[in-house]
Formats: structure tokens, C-alpha cells, sequence
């Protein structure tokens, strides 16, 4: 075969691969210390403002997951829509939407819900289904996609809020879902190619 038809691995979209790579890491390590890892440093909630970890974790709790099955649950649609944000919004861009995300999340979680302990991207994930409805808008338009979305997505989210009592965090999807929309629109508000500053 020769070096022209060779295949090659493409580091396609390095933020959201690195993001999912850093993730697996993380839930490795949690079990591998019967998760203690994950509650020091992938896990937030309520702790001592003079322990540098408590602001360290408002960030790493959207890397840390419960189990196998919620590092599934996010990485599909982290890796299923992330690329086409990176592309769309470039590293820097989107690296800066999913800090903003997951430290409003992780500070509303630690002031609302002091005895919750959250971790996991899903305010990430549903910053990404929101945002990617705004992705093909023109200015001046409204997406039916982006409604379906807000009422199908975060009308469940609001409902199961007010009515559910499980151990899914409907806060972390709502504020997620909300970044979604304003970054959507104020990316297409600034510059028609939100890639560039």
C-alpha cells in the first residue's frame, strides 16, 4: 500500500475529543479508588471556601461521572454534536461557552442544593443540543428546531424539576439548555462567522 492510500486517525475536534479522553480518565480513576477521586476532585458541592478544591471542582465536576452508563449517556451526544460546534465556534470559542456552563452550574448547585453533590456534563450536553439548533440560523430568525427543543427538552426538564424526585439534576440541563440559546444568539448577534472575535 502506498503512503497515498494510506488511512489515518483524525484528531478531528481536539477539545471535545481531549474533554471525553479527560472524562473516561477520570471515571477510571474513580473506580479504581472506589470513587473517592470522583468526590475530590470531579464531584461539587458545599465545602469550605478556603479549600482551593471547592473552586477547582465549580469547573472538573463536568469531567467526573457516576458510572459507565452516564459517561455513555454524555459522551453520545457530547461526541455526536461536539464536533460540529468546534468546527462552528472553533476550540477557543467553545472552550470558553463550556466553562461559563458548568461554573454557573456548579456555583447554582453548591448555593441552591448545599447538600447535593453534582457531577457529570450533562449542562454541557444540553448546551450543545440548544446551541446546535441555533448553528444554520440566519439573523433576524427564529429556529422551529430551537422551540421544539425548549419545550420538548427543558419544558421535561422544568416539569421533572417541580414534579420528579430523582437523582437527575433537572438545574444543571435547565442552565445548560439556557447558555445554549444565549450563546447561540449572541454568537449570530456579534459576527456572522462566530469563529473569529
Amino acid at each position: 500500500m502506498s503512503r497515498k492510500n494510506r488511512i489515518r486517525l483524525d484528531y478531528n475536534a481536539p477539545l471535545v475529543l481531549t474533554f471525553a479522553l479527560l472524562s473516561l480518565l477520570s471515571l477510571g480513576a474513580g473506580y479504581l479508588t472506589n470513587f473517592q477521586s470522583t468526590e475530590m476532585f470531579f464531584m461539587t458541592y458545599r465545602s469550605s471556601l478556603l479549600n482551593p478544591l471547592t473552586y477547582l471542582r465549580l469547573f472538573t465536576h463536568a469531567l467526573g461521572h457516576a458510572d459507565w452508563n452516564h459517561y455513555i449517556s454524555n459522551m453520545s451526544y457530547i461526541l455526536m454534536l461536539g464536533p460540529m460546534m468546534e468546527e462552528k465556534y472553533g476550540s477557543r470559542k467553545l472552550l470558553y461557552m463550556m466553562l461559563i456552563t458548568a461554573g454557573v452550574t456548579g456555583i447554582a448547585n453548591t448555593i441552591l442544593f448545599p447538600r447535593v453533590a453534582l457531577c457529570g456534563a450533562s449542562g454541557i450536553v444540553f448546551m450543545f443540543i440548544v446551541l446546535s439548533s441555533i448553528t444554520s440560523t440566519e439573523k433576524g430568525e427564529i429556529p422551529l428546531t430551537l422551540i421544539l427543543i425548549l419545550v420538548i427538552y427543558l419544558g421535561g426538564e422544568i416539569y421533572d424539576a417541580i414534579y420528579a424526585s430523582d437523582n437527575v439534576s433537572q438545574l444543571a440541563h435547565i442552565i445548560g439548555g439556557c447558555f445554549g440559546a444565549y450563546f447561540g444568539f449572541r454568537f449570530l448577534k456579534e459576527n456572522p462567522d462566530p469563529r473569529t472575535y
